[in-house]
């Protein structure tokens, strides 16, 4: 992947660029950012512009031999390591094992998902975690000689899902790699991942998507139809997988909203049997899905929140969305937005933590219909 495969995002690739050329690449790098703005699209395109044969003043050639591999991801000095799942055939699973699937998934996503990822490798009711077996292959894979970069890159995609375990087992390989070895980091909860990964590492924040970058990239979506890409990419707020979701009316945004919506309307009508009907329903999902809902509900509360302004350009909806918010929007204020985030953060937590799903959502079911109505 080339520099300007990734949207926008000008000035960090203008630091990726010069700190290159002037020698100073970090050994290990944390890249930090939203969801959707291409965050390990750019470790890659660094990785192959550092090993490029041939680069130009502002990118990697894309064609020399070190390109071509880079961009099938089959480069012999490029090793991923990403959440997988454990299997009835895989008892100790690696990146390795599934690394085909990866290559496929990426190759057509390059703006990835780890609920979509995980769909893809996992039965609904698993979770994709970095095991610690993990540790032993990174360091075995990184203390090998290069077979024809200047750089070995280990990259770490979603570090806040690694075992505790394999992080502590890595912590001396990330701090003293072997000569020209380059760990990158990708993640989107910082906060998640243990304090001695974060000392070891330098962290590049990168931003949302600029609104006008977005919008020019979405121009030529062969979705993109009837709808105008500027609205889309305000939208989206700079989220790239957002905007494409819009466009594509995505299943799982659509079944979360139902979701939302049904639970706010029971709540408000302190109507218990539906609320313990929705109850039933979201805790035979899976628990991925469950997630998702979860942060969606973080999102979407906070829009309606939002929305009570009278700021159109802060808010980020579907014309759908935007619908039920006209009318559902006054009944989230200052009075009960930060319990309703607290409530939403807590199952997340719980769900997370593998927590029994019926109790959780119906805990928080009941809580929702009574923070509802202050």
């Amino acid at each position: 992947m080339q520099f300007n495969d990734v949207i926008g995002q000008r000035q960090t690739k203008e630091l990726f660029i010069q700190l290159a050329k002037e020698q100073r690449v970090p050994h290990a790098m944390l890249l930090v950012g939203p969801p959707g703005n291409g965050k390990l699209g750019m470790a890659l395109a660094f990785a192959q512009y550092l090993n490029c044969r041939d680069k130009t003043e502002g990118d990697s050639c894309g064609v020399c031999s070190s390109c071509l591999k880079f961009k099938k991801l089959i480069h012999p000095d490029l090793h991923f390591t990403i959440p997988v799942v454990k299997t009835s055939a895989i008892s100790k699973p690696t990146s390795t094992d599934y690394l085909a699937k990866w290559r496929s998934y990426f190759l057509a996503n390059p703006y990835p998902i780890y609920e979509r990822w995980n769909q893809l490798i996992a039965e609904e009711n698993k979770q994709g975690m970095i095991y610690v077996d993990e540790a032993a292959e990174i360091i075995q894979k990184l203390n090998r000689k290069s077979y024809e970069a200047d750089y070995k890159v280990s990259l770490i995609w979603l570090p806040e899902t690694m075992h505790l375990t394999c992080a502590n087992k890595i912590l001396k390989v990330l701090e003293e790699p072997p000569a020209n070895t380059l760990f990158i980091l990708v993640t989107e909860e910082e906060q998640r991942l243990i304090s001695t990964i974060r000392s070891r590492c330098q962290t590049i924040r990168i931003p949302r998507i600029d609104e006008q970058d977005l919008a020019q990239a979405l121009t030529h979506h062969p979705e993109l139809r009837e709808n105008n890409p500027a609205v889309v990419a305000r939208m989206a707020n700079g989220n790239y997988i957002l905007a494409e979701e819009m466009l594509l009316e995505d299943e799982v945004r659509r079944y979360n909203y139902r979701l939302y919506t049904s639970l706010m309307r029971s709540g408000y009508g302190r109507n218990l049997q539906e609320l313990l009907a929705w109850s039933d329903e979201i805790s035979s999902i899976g628990r991925v899905r469950q997630l998702s809902f979860l942060r969606y509900c973080c999102d979407f509360t906070r829009e309606n929140f939002v929305s009570n302004f009278r700021q159109p350009d802060l808010v980020t909806m579907s014309e759908e969305e935007e619908k039920f918010a006209n009318k559902f929007a006054p009944f989230i204020h200052d009075r009960n937005v930060l319990h309703l985030f607290t409530e939403f953060e807590k199952s997340l937590k719980d769900i997370a933590s593998n927590g029994n799903a019926k109790a959780v959502f119906t805990d928080m079911a009941l809580k929702i219909s009574k923070l509802i109505r202050l």
